[in-house]
């Protein structure tokens, strides 16, 4: 099931922008430092939660800073049509941290976490006893030059429209 894209703007990339700086703020706090009334705030989550847009609020874990400060990833190769049996024996390796399906010379690109490198060891065996995987290819991360981010691709939206929001208008206004 594909969603229509959510058009967000100017005032919905700033509440995305204090959620994301202010972690723990309530909608109190994103409308003080958004500036606009706690109902436009409350109500503006509440439309980027229903388009998806906003798809959880889990707390970030550092697996590193957890004890798992060995990762990989893995390119799989998989039987034909495997695709559904694949994802449902990765989702029960706990050291598959997430997968995806590509294009390109692999079908499954994996990341993987574990606490030594016989632990990736361990992983990786567990990847390739499974049935689907005919071959897989792996490359250890050494450390982390980009940490997953959203903000900055956001930004480069064009926003659908102004805000009806005086207050952020107001202030926002050149």
């Amino acid at each position: 099931m594909s969603r229509t894209p959510a058009k967000l703007d100017e005032l919905d990339l700033a509440i995305l922008t204090a959620m994301h700086d202010y972690q723990k703020a309530g909608i109190l706090e994103l409308s003080r430092r958004t500036r606009v009334a706690r109902a436009t705030v409350q109500s503006r989550i509440g439309r980027m939660e229903e388009s998806g847009v906003i798809a959880s609020y889990d707390p970030q874990i550092d697996v590193t800073a957890a004890g798992f400060d060995v990762q990989a990833f893995v390119t799989l190769e998989i039987a034909q049509g495997a695709l559904d049996a694949v994802a449902a024996e990765l989702e029960a390796i706990p050291g598959v941290l997430e997968a995806y399906a590509t294009t390109g010379t692999g079908d499954v690109l994996c990341r993987i976490g574990a606490d030594s490198h016989a632990g990736l060891q361990a992983v990786l065996l567990s990847i390739d006893r499974t049935s689907s995987v005919v071959r897989s290819h792996s490359v250890i991360v050494l450390s982390t030059v980009v940490p997953f981010r959203t903000l900055p691709l956001l930004r480069t939206l064009d926003p659908a429209g102004g805000t009806k929001a005086p207050a952020y208008r107001a202030a926002h206004e050149r």
